[in-house]
């Protein structure tokens, strides 16, 4: 497991992102751990984490992309702070996300920031995928702005979870439905792998796994 990988998972302990317990996801599901994105507060902590997505973005793509794209509203963040890191790294791209409602009046539409155009390649940015329902409901937005192609889809955690056929996870799901490559800075295997779990939590750890994950995960 590549360092950034580790060091990522240590910063979400540290800041209270990923935590394990009893928790209810928002499908329903009763899960043994819990990744909370809406509990990064500060500005180092969003400078940090925009660090992890790009090296993990140079790490799976390079610099295969024109634009990257984060859905509303934690995209928002995502996607400006990734930005701003990949600009660090040398690799100046353009940043749009969307609004939940169109705008009627002064630029209007539902596109804030660049305005991809017919040919560009989108990386969109997200923070965990459990289904992939919010990226099924962007590629419509993205591809009624322009004839674009999409890079891929990142995300902080990959759940690894069964998608809606059951063929693979919803990431791999995703990915297969709208040809793009899909990875996530780091998996719930590789948290897992790093973790010094108690051995109850990595018993529940396992058993939802065994009940929910993808065959072809791990």
């Amino acid at each position: 497991m590549q360092q950034y990988k580790r060091d990522f998972i240590d910063f979400m302990m540290e800041v209270g992102v990923l935590t394990f317990g009893d928790f209810t996801t928002k499908s329903g599901r009763k899960t043994p751990y819990f990744v909370n994105t809406g509990l990064y507060r500060t500005g180092s902590q969003l400078q940090r984490l925009g660090q992890f997505y790009a090296n993990a973005i140079a790490a799976e793509l390079g610099t295969n992309f024109d634009v990257i794209f984060g859905p509303a509203y934690k995209g928002i963040p995502l996607v400006a702070t990734t930005s701003a890191a990949l600009c660090n790294q040398g690799h100046d791209v353009a940043f749009c996300f969307n609004r939940k409602e169109a705008k009627d009046h002064g630029e209007g539409g539902l596109l804030v920031g660049h305005k991809p155009t017919d040919g560009q390649r989108v990386l969109i940015i997200e923070d965990v995928t459990t289904a992939g329902t919010s990226i099924r409901e962007t590629v419509p937005i993205l591809k009624s702005a322009a004839s674009i192609e999409l890079a891929g889809l990142v995300v902080s955690v990959d759940r690894a979870e069964r998608g809606p056929t059951g063929d693979g996870t919803a990431m791999q799901e995703v990915g297969k439905e709208f040809n793009m490559p899909t990875f996530a800075i780091v998996t719930v295997h590789e948290i897992m792998q790093h973790v010094d779990l108690s051995a109850d939590d990595r018993q529940r750890m396992e058993a939802y796994l065994a009940e929910y994950g993808a065959k072809s995960a791990g």
